[in-house]
């Protein structure tokens, strides 16, 4: 399973039981932060009845990536505001929580 390049998601549920931990927060938290919001969808929730949530609900595992990202110099603070779509005022505010 290791060397394999797919696995199959009942295989991955049975690990994530196992090992106590959440491999499908990987995947979720990449669509969050890379998928972009389509014209069709910022239609249909103007009209919809369905509660729209939000896209850009950041779990603490995300923002201590980026924030780790900073701190190592990886990237810079304008990088990531333009890779990750995340709003200027938010990512300062990151730093501002986390620097105390």
């Amino acid at each position: 399973m290791y060397n394999s390049k797919s696995l199959d998601c009942e295989i991955l549920l049975k690990w994530c039981k196992i090992l106590e931990y959440d491999f499908f927060r990987l995947y979720s938290q990449n669509l969050l932060l890379y998928a972009p919001v389509s014209a069709d969808h910022k239609k249909n929730k103007e009209n919809s009845q369905m509660p729209y949530f939000r896209k850009n609900i950041y779990t603490k595992e995300v923002i201590y990536f980026i924030l780790e990202m900073l701190e190592k110099g990886e990237k810079t603070k304008n990088q990531i505001i333009k890779e990750y779509n995340i709003p200027k005022t938010t990512l300062y505010k990151w730093i501002e929580k986390n620097r105390k």
